[in-house]
């Protein structure tokens, strides 16, 4: 009885290393951090690998990166770069203009004031991203930190992967922006979208900021997170590569967004798509996951050991 046990504990664990293996992986930031200390709070409730971007100069900056920090919670610098469209700019706002002198001034600063950051992602900034000399800077001046730089992707035409090359900053991309209309059955529907693409190709990334809607709808999608996506850091995604699965899979139709609301929250204003990024289908379906643990060969051990299993002493001397 002793033997039979050991080697139905030997085959469960197969199983679920098997599972772990395929599960895809979804990494989830809140930005615009510093202004709204009530519901930045509230994401500070949520499980550890949900990470945060952090202004260097707002208001609450300092009193949530240390709540960041002590919890063990990835943190990463937001650092403002000029968009295309005119809008307030916060302090210290990156433009392409810059000299790379300048450009070094702010981030170095911009570290210095939040000196646990891992990474740098930008807020708004689309004519900024767009330039490629711009980024060569920031790029050059993030260098000697190592530290990593995910991009908003405010805009397609983003210089960022072109601008790091010849430097070891390493560039992850935003997939999802999940609150760009501010209503609980949209924010719901983009974070279907970021589910999807893990499961399509192997990860993604969602921004969302800290408004108390999709901090509410959030809140709701972790708890009941799907067994075959695993909650990571974007830092756990920098060396991951895309694995695209061919066949198509449906995905709900889109929720036909209802008149946003102007934002109540005291500050900025957050990150805009200025030009759209193109819509990617896909669906959350196991069919994927459930042929490739079928052909695995975990799962061929596991059904070889199961037949002979008849012929295996049942007791253990």
């Amino acid at each position: 009885m002793r033997y039979k046990k050991r080697r139905l504990a030997t085959l469960c664990g197969a199983l679920v290393f098997t599972l772990n293996v395929q599960a895809a992986k979804l990494a989830i930031l809140f930005d615009d951090f510093g202004y709204q200390a009530k519901n930045e709070n509230q994401v500070l409730k949520m499980p550890i690998n949900v990470s945060v971007a952090i202004f260097p100069n707002a208001p609450d900056s300092q009193q949530m990166m240390e709540k960041a920090h002590q919890q063990g919670r990835e943190i990463l610098i937001h650092l403002p770069m000029q968009p295309i469209s005119k809008q307030p700019l916060e302090k210290n706002t990156l433009t392409p203009d810059m000299s790379s002198q300048e450009v070094k001034r702010i981030v170095d600063q911009a570290i210095a004031s939040i000196p646990y950051a891992v990474g740098i992602n930008n807020h708004q900034g689309s004519k900024m991203t767009s330039s490629l000399s711009g980024m060569q800077n920031v790029m050059q001046a993030m260098a000697p930190h190592h530290l990593f730089f995910l991009d908003s992707m405010t805009i397609a035409g983003t210089k960022s992967v072109q601008a790091a090359q010849g430097t070891s900053v390493k560039v992850i991309k935003r997939n999802v922006f999940l609150d760009d209309v501010q209503n609980d059955a949209e924010i719901r529907h983009q974070f279907d979208r970021a589910i999807a693409l893990a499961r399509r190709n192997g990860f993604a990334i969602a921004i969302g900021h800290p408004h108390p809607t999709t901090v509410a709808v959030v809140q709701q999608e972790l708890a009941h997170l799907p067994p075959d996506i695993q909650l990571v850091r974007p830092s756990d995604l920098l060396n991951a590569t895309v694995s695209r699965d061919p066949r198509p899979v449906p995905m709900p139709a889109p929720v036909k967004p209802a008149k946003p609301k102007p934002p109540k929250a005291k500050g900025i204003r957050t990150c805009p798509v200025t030009q759209p990024v193109p819509q990617v289908y896909a669906g959350a379906l196991f069919s994927v996951l459930g042929d490739s643990i079928k052909n695995s060969s975990v799962v061929s051990f596991i059904e070889r050991q199961w037949t002979d299993w008849g012929k295996s002493p049942t007791s253990s001397k």
